[in-house]
């Protein structure tokens, strides 16, 4: 059994904007940089603030409420006021399609 899950259309993503999914209830951010595709969850662990929301910039996302920075490609805190990681999600992209594996 696959423990992939599709998401969303590759063609939905655009570099330097996050797009959030909810599969399995799980709230997830998915960002297009331009050496891949990356997926984080979507609430700070700071604060109540959704990433899809913050300011993208290279390998990095700015949360919109308190300016905590984390890195997409890892969820690890790029600068604080976060001292938490965010946890990240293996991604794939098939036949035009965004898939990720929720069971790691």
């Amino acid at each position: 059994m696959s423990n992939w899950i599709d998401v969303a259309a590759e063609a939905e993503l655009f570099e330097g904007a996050g797009v959030a999914v909810t599969p399995q209830g799980c709230d997830i951010a998915i960002f297009k940089l331009d050496d891949g595709v990356f997926a984080i969850d979507n609430m700070c662990s700071h604060g109540n603030a959704r990433l899809c929301d913050g300011f993208v910039e290279g390998h990095t996302v700015e949360c919109p409420f308190h300016q905590a920075v984390f890195d997409v490609r890892d969820g690890s805190v790029a600068c604080g006021p976060a001292t938490e990681p965010m946890k990240s999600w293996p991604v794939k992209i098939e036949n035009g399609r965004v898939f990720l594996n929720l069971s790691s």
